[in-house]
């Protein structure tokens, strides 16, 4: 069996894949193995498993999924009609980090700042129309229309330095990436994204206690089967997966990258997650104009 995973060996999304990976190998009696297949973002890994036969062949996935349709005019693969949702691994919330120099101490001091100075500070993303980039356009709107000019990179990575700087105001991570410099104090952190706060920063408060109720972002992992896979393979997979994430040694592993594991997933729980993300981001990027580079 082969899970692909449409993101580079040794990041956070393939380190998910590759524990989930070990974990269904001995429930399934059989080896299952992670392959990295990357290139034009996620389309190529997306679109190998679509085309996929075999049933031997599945995708592990993140939020790029949800907005395939809407970023992407003329791709080879319908990214609903062409999957089967099989389980929801996990979500992990976004953590609003600033530069230390930055005149903002916390969540309603940031968006005074920046509502009293529209257009003059910057945000990083890792990539047009990748989670960053959803996540801080749904704050700025639902903040009152804040005007931050957003400057995109190729990846988290390479904004850091930026915010370090203070070339960037304002970076709205995956938490799991940031984390790090808020605890070394490199960065600050203003708020997480999700319904409470993380271990590792029982410090950093949530945005509903920051006084900006109601906004929730995350990234996610997920298992999608392609369409035509028997609805017993898929019952059969999610039922695994399930057990899988129900091992406290590999949930403790997930959580250290700040995930929230869904232990009691199904097909059916996935399919209403992955709906609900869909319709969610395509509003926000018809809202925001975005587009994919």
């Amino acid at each position: 069996m082969r899970l692909i995973c449409p993101f580079a060996a040794g990041g956070p999304t393939d380190a998910a894949a590759r524990l989930v990976a070990d974990g269904l190998g001995p429930i399934l009696s059989q080896r299952v193995v992670v392959e990295n297949r990357t290139g034009a973002g996620v389309v190529v890994g997306t679109e190998a498993v679509a085309k996929a036969r075999d049933g031997h062949t599945f995708l592990y996935t993140t939020i790029a999924h949800a907005v395939l349709r809407p970023l992407f005019q003329n791709l080879s693969f319908d990214p609903v009609g062409d999957f089967e949702p099989v389980a929801l691994v996990g979500t992990i919330p976004m953590l609003l980090q600033v530069n230390n120099d930055l005149p903002a101490r916390t969540l309603p001091e940031l968006i005074a700042l920046f509502r009293a100075n529209p257009g003059k500070y910057d945000y990083g993303s890792s990539g047009a129309g990748g989670a960053v980039h959803l996540a801080t356009e749904l704050f700025l709107h639902q903040a009152g229309g804040l005007r931050v000019n957003h400057v995109p990179y190729r990846g988290a990575a390479p904004a850091m330095p930026d915010l370090l700087n203070g070339s960037l105001a304002m970076f709205l991570n995956v938490a799991s990436d940031g984390v790090a410099s808020v605890q070394r104090g490199t960065t600050r952190g203003l708020a997480i994204s999700g319904p409470r706060r993380v271990p590792q920063l029982p410090e950093v408060p949530t945005f509903a206690e920051g006084g900006l109720p109601g906004y929730e972002a995350y990234t996610w992992h997920m298992l999608l089967a392609p369409a035509g896979t028997p609805p017993e393979v898929v019952r059969h997979l999610g039922s695994a997966v399930a057990q899988v994430l129900a091992e406290e040694a590999l949930r403790r592993r997930l959580e250290e990258q700040t995930m929230a594991v869904r232990t009691e997933t199904s097909p059916a729980l996935a399919a209403d997650w992955l709906r609900s993300e869909m319709a969610k981001w395509s509003q926000v990027i018809r809202q925001s104009g975005i587009t994919a580079q």
